[in-house]
C-alpha cells in the first residue's frame, strides 16, 4: 500500500462497552480526497482522532504518509493538518496572530508564516477582521479561521472533520475551492461530512461507516449505481388516481412503480424517449400530471438505503466519551 497516503487495517476502538470502531479498513491514495460518511455516532470522528494521533486504537493499524500513528506519532504530527468540528482558536489573539502562531509551531520562517497568514486571511475573507481578537468573531468567522489554521503549513495530509458545518453557502463554496486547490498540488485529504453534496463534489472515493463498521465504499457513481438506475418521477394533478398512473406506466418500468405524496416513482430500463412515452400513456389513461422528470439516485438516496435514514443536516458531537 506504498502509494497510499492513508492506510487503515482492522482498526478497533471502544469506549467502555460502546464499540466505536469494529475492525475498519480503508485507504486513500496520495493526492486524493477520501470522503468518510455516516450518521452521528457512526465512528467517523473516532477514526479521524486516531489518524491524527489524538487517540490510540485498541487494535489494528493505521499509517499516514508511511508513519505509524502510534509508534511514529511525534514525527507524524509534523506531516498533518487537522480542522475538527469545533473551532480551536485562541480568543485573546487576533486572527492574524492565530495563524502566525500556527506557522511558528511548524517552524516556518517568520516571513513565510506572516505571508501565509495574510494569504489565508484573504482567502477566507477575514482580512478586515485579521487585526481583531478572535473573541469578537462570529461563529462562522471562527470556523473559517480554524480552517485557515489547518492550511498554514501546507502539510501533505489534511484531516477535515465536518469542515463546513456552520458556514454559509458562499463560505462553503470557497472552502471547496480551497480543498480542490490543495489536492491539485498533491495534498491528500480525509473529509468527514454530513453535507452529501459536498462529498459528491469533492470525494474521489467514499467510505460509508455505520455502527463502527464499513458498510459500503466506492466512487460516488458506484454507490449510486448500487441502489438502482434512473427513475421517472411523475407529479400528479390533485385528485388524479395514482393506481391508474402506475398501471399506465408499468409496462416500461424496470420493476413496479410506487407512489408517495402525489408523486409516482417509476424505475426505468432506458431513458431514450421515456418522457414522451410516459406522457402519451398517461394521457391515454386520462391521468393529469403537473410535472415529469428523470432523476438519478443521489448520495442522499444511497445514505437512506444503506443506513435506514437521511443524513443529519448538521453534525452533533460524536463519541462524547472521547471529549
Amino acid at each position: 500500500m506504498s502509494d497510499h497516503a492513508i492506510a487503515v487495517e482492522g482498526l478497533e476502538k471502544s469506549y467502555g462497552p460502546v464499540k466505536a470502531l469494529c475492525g475498519v479498513d480503508f485507504a486513500a491514495p496520495t493526492g486524493s480526497i477520501l470522503g468518510l460518511l455516516g450518521p452521528n455516532g457512526a465512528g467517523k470522528t473516532t477514526a479521524v482522532r486516531i489518524l491524527a494521533t489524538l487517540l490510540k486504537p485498541d487494535a489494528g493499524s493505521a499509517r499516514v504518509v508511511g508513519l505509524d500513528v502510534v509508534g511514529d506519532a511525534d514525527a507524524l504530527r509534523t506531516k498533518i493538518g487537522l480542522a475538527g468540528q469545533y473551532a480551536a482558536v485562541d480568543d485573546n489573539l487576533t486572527g492574524f496572530e492565530n495563524l502566525e502562531m500556527v506557522g511558528q509551531l511548524y517552524h516556518l520562517p517568520r516571513a513565510e508564516a506572516r505571508k501565509r497568514s495574510n494569504e489565508l486571511l484573504e482567502r477566507f475573507e477575514l482580512t478586515e477582521a485579521g487585526g481583531r481578537p478572535a473573541k469578537t468573531y462570529s461563529g462562522g468567522m471562527r470556523r473559517r479561521l480554524d480552517l485557515a489554521a489547518a492550511l498554514v503549513y501546507r502539510p501533505p495530509v489534511i484531516f477535515l472533520d465536518e469542515p463546513t458545518t456552520g458556514l454559509d453557502p458562499r463560505a462553503r463554496f470557497g472552502m471547496w475551492e480551497t480543498i480542490e486547490a490543495r489536492v491539485a498540488e498533491g495534498t491528500t485529504v480525509l473529509l468527514t461530512t454530513q453535507y452529501l453534496e459536498e462529498a459528491d463534489r469533492l470525494a474521489d472515493q467514499i467510505v460509508v461507516i455505520d455502527h463502527g463498521n464499513v458498510i459500503a465504499e466506492g466512487t460516488s457513481d458506484e454507490l449510486k449505481d448500487r441502489i438502482g438506475s434512473e427513475r421517472l418521477d411523475v407529479t400528479l394533478e390533485p385528485g388524479a388516481d395514482p393506481e391508474a398512473a402506475i398501471a399506465a406506466l408499468a409496462e416500461f418500468a424496470n420493476g413496479r412503480p410506487s407512489h408517495e405524496d402525489g408523486v409516482v416513482h417509476v424505475p426505468i430500463r432506458s431513458r431514450t424517449g421515456v418522457i414522451a412515452e410516459a406522457v402519451r400513456r398517461l394521457d391515454g389513461a386520462d391521468v393529469g400530471i403537473d410535472d415529469i422528470a428523470l432523476r438519478r439516485p443521489t448520495l442522499d438516496d444511497v445514505f437512506i438505503t444503506l443506513t435506514g435514514h437521511a443524513a443529519e443536516e448538521r453534525a452533533e458531537a460524536e463519541e462524547a466519551a472521547a471529549l
